[in-house]
């Protein structure tokens, strides 16, 4: 009787490692590992572009890919964050809201051993994110602010329309353009005011200023919505053809506004390159690599009516 009940109990644990091991090899053959790509806002052509420029590219290397939208909010984000370490993504494409107050989600996520890549914008606290890949929105706005300092004739009033406060890419332009056109004494700034990168916010900002001063004779956006935004002002003011509108992105409605005539120029950002790589990154450090940059910066391009041609899609055109 002893023996029979050994030998059930022996055949009760094989049956049971049997189990396991099939379960281990259904899992490790059903479902492909996940990564997750957390965009700022979708509210805006050009974050739509970079969003599903990098689910693409997770999808091309064999990788489920989920898109959340943060809605330019913070704790929207972090509900994103939360979620995502608790589902068993394998790495974070990571576009912040916040250069400060991201960090805590980015570190969340590095405690959690989940790997974060940031893209087009940066946090601030070091080791949070395995990579951030960045425009060189500074000298990007060197190149735009001589050109604007070039279309005026270097001399004029202008009025600046900021981007989120908290965004470390709002500022990197600003001081970029400055860098620049603060050299000339005739070129004065009227007024400078932020319009959250929103081009309903801007078209405000920009009716607004325009009510505050008569004599603006440019405008320099912080991205291409907001460009829009202050054309749509400035059109519907019937200023068109005294204001010049600068913008910076490269999104396809500012280039095509170029082609028109309706905008001056634009800074050209690379966001399916950002994407591509981020996602290309993750794929590495996820198969063992560790050797990664801690930033990887993509330059900025100037387009204006003499190259535009050259432009379009959110890139370079290919001839």
């Amino acid at each position: 009787m002893k023996v029979l009940t050994m030998k059930i109990t022996a055949a009760i644990s094989l049956v049971a490692v049997i189990a396991v091991c099939l379960s281990c090899q259904s899992n490790s053959s059903g479902r492909k590992e996940r990564i997750a790509v957390v965009i700022s806002t979708l509210n805006n052509p050009w974050f739509v572009v970079l969003g599903q420029a990098a689910v693409d590219r997770c999808k091309e290397l064999g990788y489920e890919a989920t898109l959340f939208d943060s809605q330019n909010n913070p704790s929207k984000e972090a509900e994103h964050f939360d979620n995502i370490l608790a589902s068993g993504y394998r790495a974070i494409l990571f576009n912040p809201t916040d250069a400060d107050g991201s960090a805590v989600n980015a570190k969340a996520a590095a405690r959690a051993d989940v790997p974060v890549f940031c893209m087009d914008r940066e946090i601030n606290v070091p080791g949070a994110c395995v990579t951030q890949i960045l425009s060189d929105n500074y000298s990007g706005c060197i190149s735009l602010g001589q050109y604007f300092v070039e279309s005026m004739g270097r001399k004029g009033n202008y009025v600046e329309i900021l981007g989120l406060v908290g965004d470390n890419n709002t500022w990197a332009r600003s001081r970029g353009f400055h860098s620049v056109v603060d050299c000339y004494e005739n070129l004065k700034m009227l007024a400078q005011q932020n319009a959250d990168f929103d081009q309903n916010k801007a078209m405000e900002v920009m009716e607004s200023m325009m009510q505050a001063h008569r004599d603006i004779d440019a405008v320099f956006c912080g991205n291409d919505a907001m460009a829009m935004g202050a054309y749509q002002a400035i059109l519907a003011a019937g200023k068109a053809s005294k204001i010049k509108v600068f913008g910076f992105d490269g999104a396809d409605d500012c280039v095509n506004g170029i082609r028109e005539g309706k905008i001056e120029a634009t800074g050209m950002q690379f966001p399916k390159t950002m994407a591509i790589t981020a996602a290309s990154l993750a794929d590495k450090y996820i198969k063992g690599e560790r050797n990664l940059p801690k930033k990887l910066p993509v330059a900025v391009e100037l387009v204006n009516k003499k190259n535009v041609s050259n432009y379009g899609h959110f890139g370079r055109i290919d001839n």
